[in-house]
C-alpha cells in the first residue's frame, strides 16, 4: 500500500491519537506533518537534508557520524523517512511493501528504511 500526500496538503489539526497513529498510513502522515513543522522550526536541519544528509531524527534511521568499524549499512524505520520527507519540503511518498534505500551524503552510510521491526531492531 501506498502512502502519498502532496505538499501543498495543510497540515491537519485536532485529530485524535488513534486517527493519527492506528489508521492505515501507520502514523506516516503525522510524521511527515511533525517534519514539515520542525522544517519551520529549525532551518539549518530542514537545510542539511536537502543536502541529503540523514540527520539524527527521534525514530530510527538517521546517521549520528562516521562508522569507525566500517559498517556500510544500517536499517531505518519508515516514520523516519515519512519524518526527513517533511523536513526536505517533499510530499510524501512511501510504500509500505517496500525497502526504500538513502545514502547520507555527509557519512557515505547507507540506510536501509524497512517497515519489518525484526530489521531494524538488530544493533
Amino acid at each position: 500500500m501506498k502512502i502519498l500526500r502532496s505538499i501543498t496538503e495543510p497540515i491537519r489539526k485536532d485529530v485524535k491519537w488513534g486517527q493519527k497513529w492506528d489508521d492505515v498510513d501507520q502514523g506516516l502522515i503525522a510524521c511527515w506533518e511533525r517534519g514539515r513543522e520542525k522544517a519551520i522550526e529549525d532551518p539549518e536541519l530542514a537545510s542539511q537534508t536537502r543536502d541529503g544528509h540523514l540527520v539524527v531524527l527521534p525514530w530510527k534511521g538517521g546517521v549520528e557520524k562516521e562508522n569507525k568499524n566500517k559498517k556500510k549499512k544500517k536499517y531505518g524505520t519508515l516514520p523516519y523517512l515519512a519524518m526527513w520527507q517533511g523536513l526536505r519540503g517533499e510530499g510524501l511518498d512511501i510504500d509500505l511493501e517496500d525497502e526504500p534505500t538513502l545514502t547520507c551524503s555527509k557519512n557515505k552510510m547507507t540506510v536501509i528504511f524497512t517497515n519489518d521491526k525484526a530489521k531494524y531492531a538488530e544493533p
